[in-house]
């Protein structure tokens, strides 16, 4: 089949030109509440998300030994976004940006991780579905956490089609077919000639690995490139072999969907979307505020408009997703949303910086997985610029990845993290140990972010700078951290318990000295010789 970046670049300017038409067209028939154009003039939305996929781990950004040929076919025919971030690097907080089109810290119990869903917060999903368009979900969607106690009959990212499953190539990976139960949605279809939404939610990359999987299915260790923050030995290579095969075998199934919309003549009227929640489930990625924690691969095709080939450094979050959604679809922007659209960025003919105003990026985090006294979590704020990333710590006194009785939870198991702690020493410092207040890094020389500039003298000045400018925002945006209301994050509802629970520990350490405490006293009274008898 011949790529779309084969056509010729008057094509592309003409095809460009009568979207942007249609959607304007669109927007304002919406917006006048009278009927709409042709449906066909509305796109379909199909939005792909792995589950803890590092950025720089697609071929499309420069990766050699994760093989991701569809990601890249996608990145190729259309834009692939340089600076993706998301405003939360842990699943749930990340995904309720996605969904609801709003940073992190505004979004209440949804800030934290495994929390509830409140039925207040309105879903790109339902919002779409009310103007017509027929939406569903396969895998993993919002979560974890619970919405089924807040008023919600279905995952607040849609109706689930799970029926349909596969033989995965490794034992860990799970069974469903999510390109099947995506064709198995689009067969279901009561009106074709509606547009669609479809949420395909990997569970890939996410742990646990079926250990030397990666090399048991080809990989070659001494292709991959281990990164700074990791010693590089063969346990870690072989964990990062295993984590590929994964994000390969999701891949496969992006193949099979652009096929299946291509044979039903639907992918050129399709906005596709690849992202994911956050960096992949690796000691110092996972969870942290750090440049490969919150950075994500996202690219984007829709054959009807965007111009092939592209690649845009403005910098992008997740919550802007919803409202590029809504606005092409013709819906007015909904209120609660504070993300902007990026239509004037998918629809431009332009590569490097579009716009003048998408150089700055606000990242944070509060309480993600438990285990520390009173469930605390580890706030962090921080402001990315294209030159450097300023972090402030709000309690460097605590574990960054909970504390080492509940064995640092924050972070899965691995093989990486028990080699890690095993070592101890520098690698076990930047994933583990604590952190100062502030930390800077500049990552034109320092790109992962693991030199500290923050007690250079000479950067002083830049720091007071970009916290001041970080603040400043965060306060707009009314982040109760900012504003010094901190403490209400600690206070949301955490509905899943688990051995990582501080208490949990506490408990079983009571009852393991309580059970070692019986077992001398016993062993003492054994060894005890019985009194003699008294001489006749």
């Amino acid at each position: 089949m011949p790529m779309r970046n084969s056509h010729s670049s008057n094509a592309a300017v003409r095809r460009l030109r009568l979207a942007r038409k249609c959607a304007l067209l669109c927007a304002l028939a919406f917006s006048l509440a009278i009927p709409a154009a042709a449906e066909e003039e509305r796109p379909n939305f199909l939005f792909i998300i792995f589950d803890d996929m590092s950025w720089n781990t697609a071929g499309a950004y420069g990766c050699e030994w994760v093989k991701t040929p569809n990601l890249d076919r996608v990145a190729r025919e259309g834009v692939k976004f340089e600076h993706a971030f998301t405003s939360n690097p842990k699943c749930s907080p990340c995904r309720a940006s996605i969904l609801t089109g709003r940073n992190s810290w505004q979004l209440e119990e949804l800030s934290v991780h495994n929390s509830i869903f409140p039925k207040k917060w309105a879903v790109f999903p339902d919002l779409l579905e009310e103007v017509g368009y027929e939406i569903g979900l396969t895998g993993k969607g919002w979560g974890p956490g619970d919405h089924t106690g807040q008023g919600w009959t279905r995952n607040p990212a849609g109706p689930s089609f799970d029926e349909r499953k596969s033989e995965p190539p490794a034992a860990a990976i799970g069974k469903n077919d999510y390109a099947g139960n995506f064709e198995a949605f689009l067969s279901q279809r009561k009106d074709e000639e509606k547009p669609f939404s479809f949420w395909m939610g990997f569970q890939e990359p996410h742990r646990a690995y079926e250990l030397h999987s990666g090399v048991r299915l080809g990989k070659n260790l001494d292709e991959i490139v281990v990164p700074p923050y990791f010693p590089d030995v063969q346990a870690v290579r072989s964990d990062l072999a295993d984590y590929a095969i994964e994000v390969e075998w999701a891949d496969q199934h992006i193949g099979r969907a652009l096929d299946l919309l291509e044979k039903n003549g639907e992918l050129d009227n399709t906005l596709i979307v690849i992202t994911s929640d956050h960096g992949m489930p690796f000691p110092f990625v996972k969870g942290q505020i750090k440049e490969d924690g919150f950075r994500l691969p996202f690219v984007a095709r829709w054959g009807k408009a965007i111009q092939p080939g592209r690649v845009v450094r403005d910098f992008v979050n997740v919550r802007d997703i919803a409202p590029t959604f809504l606005e092409l679809a013709g819906v007015a922007k909904h209120p609660q949303i504070t993300g902007s659209s990026l239509v004037p960025l998918l629809l431009s003919e332009d590569s490097g910086w579009i716009t003048g105003d998408r150089k700055v990026m606000l990242v944070g985090k509060e309480r993600h997985d438990l285990g520390r006294p009173n469930h605390w979590g580890y706030p962090v704020r921080a402001i990315r610029t294209p030159e450097f990333l300023y972090i402030h710590n709000y309690h460097p006194e605590r574990w960054p990845a909970c504390d080492p009785e509940t064995n640092f939870g924050n972070c899965d198991d691995s093989p990486t993290k028990e080699f890690i702690k095993l070592l101890g020493g520098y690698y076990f410092d930047v994933s583990f140990g604590h952190r100062p207040a502030d930390e800077l890094y500049q990552l034109a020389n320092d790109p992962h972010g693991v030199r500290n500039l923050a007690n250079d003298p000479a950067f002083a000045g830049i720091i007071t700078r970009l916290r001041e400018d970080m603040l400043a925002a965060l306060r707009a945006e009314g982040d109760p951290r900012a504003l010094g209301e901190g403490a209400i994050f600690d206070t949301y509802e955490y509905v899943k318990r688990s051995a990582k629970d501080y208490g949990a520990w506490v408990a079983g350490r009571d009852e393991a000295l309580s059970a070692e405490a019986e077992r001398l006293f016993q062993e003492k009274r054994a060894k005890r010789r019985p009194p003699k008898a008294p001489p006749r």
